[in-house]
């Protein structure tokens, strides 16, 4: 009897979401944005259905983000190890969420709802359900927000952030200008692990646009700056006048962009521009650490748009 076999999509089921011009796909691994874009000109860098995706593309951090400090933590005087998954900087990096399959909870031409139940497992003993909601607006873009609880028992330590890239529209990075509204900038060793907080100068301050020529990037800042409605800005402009947009509203304060010097294959191919509610080592440092304990909750906002 011959059997054929469907081949999945290496990031899973996908979920389109459209209004107006503004559409959207994310996947069931990770429940990353593949893709987003306004009309046929893209808002973030996509990747294909047919690969896996290639540098954490606007995936959902959890539970925590960026680097944790040789995988090592402690809770309560007992020490945890998670796995190294950035070796040459000996680092657990982005959390554990991204590579499991997130299971769909509701669905809407304009929205998407998925949820993950984090397991306890080596190095990880708590249990964590985190659920997403990702929704389009024909006129303000994308918004998304995430949600987890503590579904066991013990106080989890917890941080959330998130990846996108933003897309030059096709130009050189180096034709791009940059913008972020943040006062400090946190300074890192050779690891890119933090050691300590500075007001922005410089190359770091990018509180005014700012061409990205020559701009070697991937830095966290805290200090946001809030517009009149309580938003936090990276903007991306481009070449043909269109600007690239990611916002995080008062739930988070912690930004990390990074211009892809150093990602080989895709050295400067977009600009990462990272809503975080704690930066690098939060685990070990504390700082801006949330603690779930059994049954509490913690919620971000953060959105895109193509100006």
């Amino acid at each position: 009897m011959n059997t054929t076999l469907e081949t999945a999509a290496p990031s899973g089921t996908q979920h389109r979401i459209a209004a107006g011009e503004h559409t959207a796909t994310i996947t069931e691994v990770g429940a990353m944005v593949r893709e987003y874009r306004v009309g046929d000109v893209d808002v973030f860098v996509p990747f294909g259905v047919d690969e896996p995706s290639p540098v954490y593309n606007a995936a959902v951090l959890v539970p925590w983000p960026n680097r944790l400090r040789d995988g090592r933590y402690t809770v309560d005087g007992e020490t945890f190890q998670l796995p190294l998954n950035e070796p040459d900087r000996g680092t657990a990096l982005h959390g554990l969420g991204c590579w499991y399959r997130w299971e769909l909870v509701e669905a809407a031409a304009d929205r998407v709802t998925l949820e993950l139940a984090l397991p306890a497992q080596k190095g990880w003993p708590f249990q964590l359900t985190s659920r997403v909601t990702y929704r389009v607006d024909a006129v303000d873009g994308l918004e998304v927000r995430v949600r987890t609880t503590n579904v066991a028992g013990g106080s989890a330590p917890y941080g959330v952030g998130f990846h996108p890239w933003l897309s030059t529209g096709g130009a050189d990075l180096d034709d791009c200008v940059v913008r972020l509204d943040a006062t400090e900038h946190v300074t890192v060793d050779d690891r890119l692990l933090p050691t300590g907080v500075e007001p922005v100068t410089g190359d770091h301050d990018l509180r005014a646009p700012r061409p990205l020529k020559g701009l070697d990037l991937d830095d966290a800042w805290v200090g946001a700056v809030r517009d009149a409605d309580g938003l936090s800005w990276c903007l991306l402009e481009r070449p043909d006048g269109s600007t690239a947009a990611v916002w995080m509203d008062s739930s988070m304060d912690c930004w990390q962009v990074c211009s892809a010097d150093h990602i080989a294959g895709h050295e400067r191919f977009g600009l990462a521009a990272e809503p975080m509610s704690c930066y690098a080592d939060a685990f070990n440092s504390g700082d801006r650490l949330v603690h779930l304990g059994p049954g509490e909750s913690h919620e971000v906002r953060w959105g895109a748009t193509l100006r």
